[in-house]
């Protein structure tokens, strides 16, 4: 395990497992944490070894957000704000645009910045006593990390303005009523569970991975035609590759396959 002071990154195997590391602050984003997140979640991304990216908080806590004490104290993280707000967003780029699937895993709060780092991974599992919370209203301020894009795609325009605009919790029942958990589990099995799903996706087709996770981001804001022809470029790209040899192999050996992303 390598260690940072605010965050730990770990192994298993084919799976990176990065822990925001300030307990103490409920794992708020400080100037060192964003930047070393939007480092390592890159490295992650850009790893070939790596299948799986998992994102979790120590502590019980997921991510209170920024870390405003420290912004506000510091008048030179004040003097250039485009280019702070540049590296929050650097981590969100990266999730996004990671071409391997990226799991949240939420024990205790996501509120704020911590809430759209959850909602901007593309699958989310949260423990019973998790939450998530667009607060940003509540001190007078938007969401600035694609909560305004995500909430409104993964609920409703309707439900993610009414989120956005009281600032109101939405506790780990209510997320899995409203489709934006993908399984709540007790505390205590948080790790096991998304480790447990992240070794099922890392033994599947990073290539058919990667070209269904761009289609269907990008499809978010577009026509069912540029869905089709995104689907038919990366269909070509899937069907010429050596996974897709071996699926097919597999499944006519009755044997479970054994993908290379090649």
């Amino acid at each position: 395990m390598q260690e940072n002071p605010v965050l730990l990154v770990e192994r298993d195997g084919p799976i990176a497992i990065l822990t925001l590391n300030r307990p103490e602050a409920r794992n708020a984003l400080s100037p060192a944490l964003v930047l070393a997140l939007g480092k390592e979640l890159t490295r992650a991304a850009e790893d070939p070894e790596v299948r799986v990216i998992v994102l979790t908080g120590a502590g019980g806590a997921f991510c209170a957000g920024a870390d405003l004490k420290a912004v506000f104290a510091n008048p030179e993280l004040m003097a250039d704000l485009d280019a702070r707000i540049l590296e929050y967003h650097a981590m969100i780029r990266a999730i996004a645009g990671a071409p391997k699937p990226v799991i949240a895993a939420v024990d205790g709060g996501a509120v704020g910045f911590g809430c759209d780092l959850a909602l901007a991974c593309d699958l989310r599992l949260l423990s019973k006593r998790a939450y998530l919370q667009e607060k940003f209203v509540k001190i007078g301020l938007m969401p600035d990390g694609g909560g305004t894009y995500w909430l409104p795609r993964l609920i409703g325009t309707a439900r993610a303005m009414e989120y956005i605009l009281t600032g109101a919790a939405i506790d780990a029942e209510k997320a899995d009523a409203l489709g934006l958990a993908n399984r709540v589990v007790a505390p205590e099995k948080l790790l096991e569970e998304t480790l447990s799903l992240a070794r099922e996706l890392a033994k599947g087709p990073p290539i058919a991975f990667r070209e269904a996770k761009q289609a269907i981001l990008s499809g978010l804001g577009s026509s069912l035609d540029a869905a089709l022809d995104r689907e038919r470029e990366g269909q070509k790209k899937c069907l010429m590759s050596g996974d897709a040899m071996e699926g097919v192999m597999s499944f006519l050996q009755k044997r479970e396959p054994e993908f290379k992303g090649q």
